[in-house]
């Protein structure tokens, strides 16, 4: 089966901002989606309590659990892979999924070499995380989508609205699935 097929199309992303309704978003989702879980505002032994718990109710809903850390910690913590910026990628860990962040073609080439398995290429739209960020705009996605090698994920101001005007199957969101 292809590395695309095997993706979730539909990704909750964590954050202190949906920290509070991630176990009901979680329980929404379409079974076999996706948790990237963040968390950076914890502290390590809070961080991975909190991971704990989402990731047995996303377990429990059939979704895949994506931990943005080391290969090794998302080995150690029980997830299914790991999210890190292009750049940040680690090398190849047999059995572990491998989603990296994208803004521009240079970084999606990046992805593509260091072995990601799909990319997150953002900001789409104007978005909470990133106020006053350019974005990039439907054709750009598109274009930039078009030519990756890679499966792409749209993110940044994605909701499910957004996502079926731009034409894409595979989206992540933060606050547009809270």
């Amino acid at each position: 089966m292809s590395r695309e097929k095997c993706l979730p199309r539909l990704w909750l992303i964590s954050d202190a901002r949906n920290d509070a309704v991630l176990e009901a978003a979680l329980a929404r989702l379409p079974r076999g989606s996706g948790l990237i879980y963040r968390h950076y505002h914890l502290a390590d032994a809070a961080r991975f309590a909190r991971f704990a718990r989402l990731r047995r109710i996303a377990r429990a809903c059939g979704h895949a659990v994506i931990l943005a850390d080391s290969a090794l910690t998302a080995r150690t913590w029980g997830a299914d892979g790991i999210y890190a910026p292009a750049r940040g990628l680690c090398p190849r860990r047999a059995g572990l999924i491998r989603l990296a962040t994208a803004h521009d073609l240079a970084e999606l080439g990046l992805a593509a070499r260091l072995g990601a398995d799909a990319v997150l290429l953002s900001p789409v739209f104007a978005t909470a995380t990133h106020p006053g960020a350019a974005m990039l705009g439907r054709v750009r996605f598109r274009l930039l989508a078009r030519q990756s090698p890679l499966p792409v994920i749209a993110l940044g101001g994605m909701t499910a609205g957004r996502a079926r005007t731009l034409l894409w199957r595979r989206w992540a969101a933060i606050d547009g699935l809270s």
